[in-house]
């Protein structure tokens, strides 16, 4: 007698996935090569995986293809070495998605004149990955914006294609946290806040993630997620806004505001110091707090503290100015015009 032969399930997409992301045989996408997208392409590479980066800058993507970084966290012959065991390759072809398992977005997210969030690259950078979508892929933004955002805008765009989020497909929100120059926090030992839109999407970003990077950190929700890296700069934003208005004071009132700092940063709980300066600078945060200023009006909120940080360290340049014009005039070299 003959023993039917056994039928074995087919894996579904999640569990492909995962096979191929434990075996690090996952093909990894990164768009946007700048100073958060590069490192991160780079990362991967490093842990094994093949890696497509892919900017629209054609002059970035030459640079890449010859080995030359131009990023400060990525020396030009650890890029070099990556290109030559062929883990890494740049491109500006958006139709290499469709063979890739995972995409990572990180493109700018800046403001536009009246303070609004400009999602103008994130949402053509969506477009591209829709376009050459399909079942299987895992899908992780990571450029700064408002909560709701992955939700209300990415999700709709990737389920045009038929496809079930955290079935067939999973959707993630990771916010960046580089410190470029910063010698002892890299991409690699930054932990890495993931959140998805379901249990399944935030299970399949966490196992991505410690694929190459030291410690990750689970989220209930892309909302959550988002809310993660406003916060961080909102309360940097804040705090400088504080120690610039307290320079203010103390320089009316004859203080050394310095020596006021250092000797109230010799308590050991309870205070971290902050330094005055000519207002804010960075990539992230003289705009972040402001998405969740934008945000908060939409849902009938206004952001009181956000608002008014922002306008004492937009009046941070003509107190330097004063400043250094009052020390100009006291060196006998007076400002004309």
């Amino acid at each position: 007698m003959q023993v039917p032969a056994m039928q074995v399930a087919p894996l579904s997409a999640a569990e492909t996935l995962q096979d191929k992301i434990k075996a690090r045989t996952a093909r990894v996408g990164v768009v946007g090569l700048g100073y958060v997208g590069l490192p991160l392409a780079v990362e991967f590479a490093k842990a094994g995986f093949s890696v497509t980066g892919i900017d629209v800058q054609e002059e970035k993507v030459a640079r890449l293809q010859w080995g030359d970084s131009y990023i400060q966290d990525v020396p030009s012959a650890a890029l070099t070495q990556l290109l030559d065991d062929k883990r890494f390759r740049a491109t500006t072809d958006f139709s290499f998605i469709a063979d890739l398992d995972t995409i990572n977005i990180a493109v700018p997210t800046p403001l536009r004149k009246t303070k609004d969030p400009d999602m103008s690259y994130v949402m053509s950078a969506c477009e591209e990955v829709a376009k050459h979508f399909g079942p299987g892929k895992l899908v992780i933004l990571e450029s700064t914006t408002y909560p709701g955002t992955t939700a209300e805008l990415i999700l709709p765009m990737l389920e045009q294609t038929g496809l079930k989020v955290g079935e067939d497909f999973f959707l993630c929100f990771s916010p960046e946290r580089i410190d470029p120059g910063n010698p002892n926090y890299r991409t690699s030992n930054i932990p890495k806040v993931v959140g998805g839109i379901t249990p399944a999407c935030t299970q399949m970003g966490s196992l991505f993630y410690s694929q190459a990077l030291e410690k990750v950190v689970p989220v209930s929700s892309t909302n959550v997620a988002e809310m993660v890296k406003l916060l961080e700069n909102t309360f940097r934003m804040i705090n400088i806004g504080l120690v610039n208005e307290l320079a203010v004071m103390c320089a009316r009132m004859g203080i050394n505001i310095w020596e006021v700092i250092d000797a109230a940063a010799t308590k050991p709980f309870g205070f971290m110091p902050f330094y005055p300066g000519p207002g804010l600078g960075g990539h992230c945060i003289p705009i972040d707090p402001f998405y969740l200023s934008w945000k908060s009006k939409q849902n009938g909120i206004e952001a009181r503290f956000i608002e008014l940080a922002g306008y004492i360290n937009g009046q941070m340049p003509h107190f330097v100015v004063d400043k250094v014009q009052t020390a100009l005039n006291e060196a006998w070299k007076p400002l004309k015009g």
